[in-house]
């Protein structure tokens, strides 16, 4: 037999493992999933959509049953179909949006948090991704395909936008929307395509070029790309659209596209990691990956004789910060489909030098090597709680890296099709 390449099976083995937190962490009974390792967390429903585009990978690489995801899939649809929409503050959702965190066991709102436009686009990209994959002439495959139509049918993307071009960040019953908005180049580029397809209540063409107007071009160790910090920014919207060789009127005019784009932001993080200009443990050419992930903090110590301050959860981002000498390993796997040639030899790194990294649930969310380690391992601080916005784009850009699966699947859907020609993209696969 054919043995498989080190790097495919060290992959397989990270997605197999990631896989097992979406197994463990998730309610049967609603679909819910936790969004971190706590048994007091509410569930997230990012991550929701996160784990509905996994299961098919699952399936595919063979670490599930299609009947089980079939089923599993099937019940997060009915729940979030028929959970309450309206004003009241504990409802699930409101306007076809929901709540960016429910209770796990009741799905209610919780925290007293936002109606959530752009983890809601999270969600029904997952949705998306299951009426894609599902596509069976049975009963249950038919419904999850029918659910998901409606759910998506449901949106009100015009409300969202609150009489303005651009859409609001998200809306609470007693204050009604709140100040901040999708503007600045960010991971709205996934929500605007979705709100632009949309057959329903879809938002203006006006609104993508009121977005695109704010966004930074800037040139960053001698790289040209459009400017966000963190990695994450390059990467979610990529989890569901293979943005290769297609173009909006922005990137016409500058001559690339979005995923070269994300390649070179990849490149900037690693240069700073070698530049270190803060001079943290690790960092290095194979140790980089700054992005959203909790921190060691807050708090400050004195290390070596320098003062440093740390901080807890934060998007982290290069090269203006913050910073704090805390690394994410998800953020070098997600980065895979872009510069697997930088990203593969540092994903080894990481396992190999930093052990402790390394769990049943794949890799920690995040370490930092210059914060002392009681243990004096070389990882130093490392996080104790998985969380769920962390493993579900490893999955799933491992895969589009390995197979290019989530992004085939939504490349069918006719509604990021439709969206992404609104918002004027033109040449390659489109």
């Amino acid at each position: 037999m054919v043995q498989p390449p080190i790097n495919d099976d060290m992959l397989e083995g990270i997605q197999r493992d990631t896989f097992a937190y979406f197994e463990d962490q998730t309610n049967p009974a609603n679909g819910l999933v936790f969004d971190r390792t706590d048994d007091s967390a509410p569930a997230s429903i990012a991550v929701v959509g996160f784990a509905l585009a996994a299961y098919p990978v699952a399936v595919e690489r063979g670490f599930w049953m299609r009947a089980e995801a079939v089923a599993l899939t099937l019940t997060t649809l009915r729940f979030f179909w028929n959970s309450p929409q309206g004003t009241e503050p504990d409802a699930t959702g409101y306007k076809g949006f929901y709540y960016h965190f429910l209770d796990m066991q009741n799905g209610r709102r919780v925290w007293e948090c936002e109606l959530s436009t752009i983890d809601t686009t999270f969600l029904l990209a997952g949705m998306l991704t299951a009426a894609s994959y599902f596509d069976r002439e049975t009963e249950d495959e038919a419904e999850i395909r029918t659910l998901a139509d409606a759910l998506y049918r449901r949106v009100d993307w015009r409300w969202a936008q609150n009489g303005q071009p651009t859409v609001s960040h998200g809306w609470k019953p007693k204050r009604g929307f709140l100040k901040y908005r999708w503007q600045g180049y960010d991971e709205a580029l996934l929500l605007y395509v979705l709100g632009l397809g949309s057959p329903t209540y879809p938002l203006s063409e006006a609104s993508y070029a009121a977005w695109t107007s704010t966004h930074d071009w800037a040139t960053i160790y001698d790289q040209e790309l459009l400017y966000a910090g963190p990695l994450f920014i390059h990467q979610f919207s990529h989890l569901w659209i293979d943005f290769r060789g297609i173009q909006d009127a922005y990137m016409r005019d500058k001559g690339i596209d979005y995923f070269e784009n994300s390649r070179r932001a990849t490149y900037v993080q690693q240069e700073y990691a070698v530049r270190n200009p803060h001079g943290f443990e690790g960092y290095g050419r194979l140790a980089w990956g700054l992005t959203a992930s909790g921190g060691p903090g807050p708090k400050s110590r004195r290390i070596n004789g320098v003062k440093r301050r740390f901080f807890g959860y934060r998007a982290r981002g290069v090269p203006y910060g913050p910073d704090d000498g805390t690394l994410a390993p998800w953020g070098i796997i997600a980065s895979l489909p872009f510069a697997p040639e930088i990203a593969l030899p540092a994903i080894r790194h990481c396992q190999d030098v930093y052990p402790q990294t390394r769990t049943s649930y794949g890799f920690v969310g995040s370490f930092n090597p210059t914060y002392p380690s009681p243990s004096g391992a070389a990882a130093g601080w490392v996080c104790r709680e998985h969380y769920a916005l962390n493993q579900g784009p490893n999955i799933s850009m491992i895969e589009n890296y390995r197979s290019g699966l989530v992004w085939q699947l939504m490349r069918r859907c006719p509604y990021v099709v439709a969206g992404l020609r609104r918002a004027g993209f033109r040449n390659g696969w489109l």
